[in-house]
C-alpha cells in the first residue's frame, strides 16, 4: 500500500507531465517547481532533493558543454561541417550524413560527449544548408541512443545492468558484443523510421521572423596571403553558396571583377566585396583564410575583431557628410567601419567613397568600451552588439586532440568519464582554445537545471515505492506466461524510464525479473537484454534520457514534439527487440 507520500509524488509527477505537454512554461521552471514541492512537503530530505545537482552525470554534461564550446571557438566545428557532413540536398539526406558518425561513435563512447560535441556542429550545419535545427536535433539524440545499444559499453545502463546481473546470479556477465545481435536490428529499424517519417513528424521551428535582418550590408574581406583559400576557386572556398550573403565583386590590384564566376581562383590579397544580412556577416567573418579589411589606412590598427556593433547614424554625428575614407573614425570613436547599409539596401560602388548620411546603419569593429562610452552620445541613434566570437582556427587540431584523448581515456577506463570531461574542459581553457567568458556562456543553465531537477522527481517515485508498485503490478499480469512476461518486462522498464532515470528503472526491475525467472525456470538472458534495451531506448519524453534533454533547448522543441515522434519509435524499437529476442534465445531454461 502506498502512503500519502506515494500518492503526493504521483500527483506531482502527473501534474509535471501535464504542464510539460500543454503549457508554454519553460521545462526547467516546471521541474524546479516540482522540486520545491517535494522538498517543502517533506517527501524528500534536503539531501535527496538536491541529489541531482551533485550527480556525476550532470557535472559531466556541464564539463562537456565547455569542451564542445572549445571545439566551436577553435573552428573545429567548421572543419567537421565542411569536411565530414558536407551539403546534402534534403532533410533525409542530412539525416543519413548525421546518423553514420553519431551512431558509430555512440557504440563505443558515452552518449553525453558525442551529443554535446555535435550540438554546435549541427547548429552551424543547419545554418549552412538552410534547415531548421528542429529537424535534426531529435534525430541527433535518437541516433546516439540507438548507437549506445550496439555494445555493452555504448551506454552506462548496459554496464550497470551487467554488473547487477553478475551480482545477483554469480555469472561472469556478458561480453562486449553480446547485445549487438539484438541492438543492431533495433537500431537499423529505428534509423529507417527516422529517415522515412522524421521529416514529416518533426517540427519546423525556425526562430527567425520575416522582419529579422532586413538590412543588407556591404562589406569587404581580404584573402590572407598565406592562407588556406589561396589557389582555390570561389566554389571550392565555399563562397558561392553562402546563405543570405552574396559575393558582389573582387578587387585585385587595380582591377575589379564585377561578375565573379564560380571557377574564379582566389589570389593573395584579393579584396572580396560582400552584401548580406547581419547574421550572415558574422558567419563569413569566421571563415579561415579571410580577414577584415579597414576602409582607410588610418583604420589599419583594427584588423582583429573585438566587438561587432551595429549603430544607426544620427544627424548630429560628426562624420555625416564625409566619405568614410576621409573620416578619422577610429580616433573619433575607437571603432572601425566594417559594413554599411542604407535604406535597408546595400551601398553600391567603392565602400571607402561612401558619404555618410543620417539614418545609415554601420557595422563596427569596436573596442570593448565603445558601447558604454557611446550609449548616451548624440552621434548614434541606436547601438546594438551583435553576438560574435572570433574563431582561432589554428587551435582546431589541438581542440579535437583534447576531446579524442579524453574519450579514449574514458573508453579504456583509464579514468572515469567525469574526470575525463573535467580534465578536457580544463585543458581547453589552459590551451586557450576558448576564453573563460566563452566557457561561462557555453553552460546552458536551463538544460542543467532541468536535468538536475528531474533527478528529484525520479528519486521521489523510487523512495515512496510508486515505481516498485507499478513494476510489480505490471509484471503480475504475465501470470507465468514467458512471452507475455518478456513483453511486460520491456513495457514496464520503458514506461519507468520515461518518468525516472534509465539506470534507476533498470535497477528496480532487475531483482524482480531475476526472481521471477528463477522461480518459473525461465532463461534470464533474453529478459536481461530486454531490460538493457528498454532502459536505453527512451524516445517519448525529453526527461526520459539525458541526451533528449540536451537537445530540447537547441531544437526549440515543445514536450509534445517528443511524444509525436517518440511514441512510434518506442513501439517500433520495442517490437523489433522482442521479436529478435524470441528468435535468438529460448525463453525457458
Amino acid at each position: 500500500m502506498l502512503g500519502w507520500e506515494g500518492w503526493a509524488a504521483s500527483i506531482i509527477t502527473l501534474s509535471v507531465l501535464i504542464l510539460l505537454i500543454t503549457s508554454k512554461i519553460a521545462p526547467h521552471l516546471i521541474l524546479m517547481g516540482a522540486l520545491v514541492m517535494l522538498s517543502v512537503s517533506g517527501i524528500l530530505t534536503p539531501e535527496e532533493t538536491l541529489i541531482g545537482f551533485s550527480n556525476s552525470g550532470l557535472i559531466t554534461v556541464a564539463a562537456m558543454f565547455i569542451v564542445a564550446a572549445g571545439i566551436q571557438a577553435s573552428g573545429g566545428v567548421d572543419w567537421l561541417v565542411n569536411r565530414v557532413m558536407g551539403k546534402p540536398a534534403s532533410v533525409p539526406g542530412a539525416m543519413v550524413r548525421l546518423f553514420l558518425p553519431v551512431t558509430s561513435l555512440s557504440a563505443f563512447l558515452n552518449n553525453t560527449p558525442v551529443v554535446a560535441t555535435m550540438i554546435p556542429a549541427v547548429n552551424a550545419w543547419c545554418k549552412k544548408i538552410n534547415v531548421s535545427p528542429s529537424k535534426l536535433m531529435i534525430p541527433l539524440s535518437y541516433a546516439s541512443i540507438l548507437g549506445g545499444t550496439l555494445t555493452l559499453i555504448g551506454t552506462s545502463t548496459n554496464l550497470v545492468v551487467n554488473g547487477q546481473y553478475q551480482q545477483l546470479t554469480g555469472s561472469p556477465g556478458f561480453s562486449l558484443f553480446a547485445i549487438t545481435a539484438v541492438g543492431l536490428p533495433a537500431a537499423a529499424v529505428g534509423l529507417l523510421f527516422l529517415y522515412l517519417f522524421g521529416p514529416k513528424l518533426l517540427p519546423d521551428s525556425k526562430r527567425e521572423s520575416p522582419f529579422d535582418n532586413i538590412r543588407e550590408f556591404t562589406f569587404a574581406l581580404v584573402v590572407e596571403a598565406n592562407g588556406p583559400l589561396v589557389g582555390k576557386s570561389i566554389k571550392q572556398a565555399g563562397l558561392r553558396e553562402l546563405k543570405r550573403l552574396f559575393l558582389v565583386e573582387i578587387t585585385r590590384g587595380e582591377r575589379t571583377l564585377p561578375a565573379v564566376a564560380s571557377d574564379e581562383v582566389l589570389q593573395p590579397n584579393d579584396v572580396l566585396i560582400f552584401a548580406g544580412a547581419t547574421d550572415a556577416i558574422a558567419d563569413v567573418l569566421n571563415i579561415a583564410g579571410l580577414k577584415s579589411t579597414p576602409i582607410s589606412d588610418e583604420m589599419a590598427g583594427s584588423a582583429n575583431l573585438q566587438r561587432l556593433v551595429e549603430v544607426v547614424v544620427s544627424p548630429h554625428c560628426a562624420a555625416v557628410g564625409s566619405a568614410l575614407r576621409e573620416v578619422n573614425f577610429r580616433k573619433l570613436y575607437g571603432a572601425a567601419v566594417v559594413a554599411v547599409a542604407r535604406n535597408a539596401e546595400r551601398v553600391s560602388g567603392n565602400l571607402g567613397d561612401t558619404v555618410l548620411a543620417p539614418g545609415d546603419t554601420l557595422l563596427l569593429d569596436a573596442r570593448p568600451s565603445f558601447i558604454a562610452r557611446q550609449q548616451y552620445s548624440k552621434d548614434f541613434l541606436l547601438i546594438h552588439e551583435i553576438p560574435f566570437e572570433k574563431m582561432h582556427h589554428e587551435k582546431a587540431p589541438l581542440a579535437w586532440g583534447i576531446l579524442i584523448v579524453a574519450v579514449v581515456a574514458a573508453g579504456l577506463t583509464i579514468i572515469s568519464m567525469l574526470n575525463a570531461a573535467l580534465l578536457a574542459a580544463a585543458a581547453m581553457l589552459l590551451t586557450r582554445c576558448l576564453s573563460p567568458a566563452q566557457a561561462e556562456r557555453s553552460l546552458d543553465l536551463p538544460v542543467i537545471i532541468t536535468i538536475a531537477a528531474s533527478f528529484a522527481l525520479g528519486m521521489a517515485l523510487q523512495q515512496t515505492g510508486v515505481a516498485l508498485v507499478l513494476a510489480n503490478q505490471i509484471v503480475a499480469f504475465s501470470a507465468g506466461e514467458a512471452l507475455l512476461l518478456l513483453i511486460l518486462t520491456y513495457i514496464t522498464v520503458s514506461l519507468l524510464t520515461e518518468i525516472i532515470t534509465n539506470n534507476a528503472a533498470a535497477l528496480l526491475m532487475m531483482p524482480i525479473v531475476i526472481e521471477i525467472t528463477n522461480s518459473a525456470a525461465l532463461n534470464p538472458i533474453p529478459f536481461v537484454f530486454a531490460i538493457m534495451m528498454a532502459a536505453s531506448a527512451s524516445f517519448a519524453t525529453p526527461i526520459g534520457y539525458q541526451t533528449n534533454l540536451m537537445v530540447y533547448g537547441p531544437g526549440n522543441y515543445r514536450f509534445s514534439d517528443f511524444l509525436k515522434i517518440g511514441i512510434p519509435m518506442n513501439i517500433l524499437v520495442g517490437a523489433v527487440t522482442v521479436v529478435t529476442l524470441v528468435c535468438l534465445y529460448p525463453l525457458t531454461a
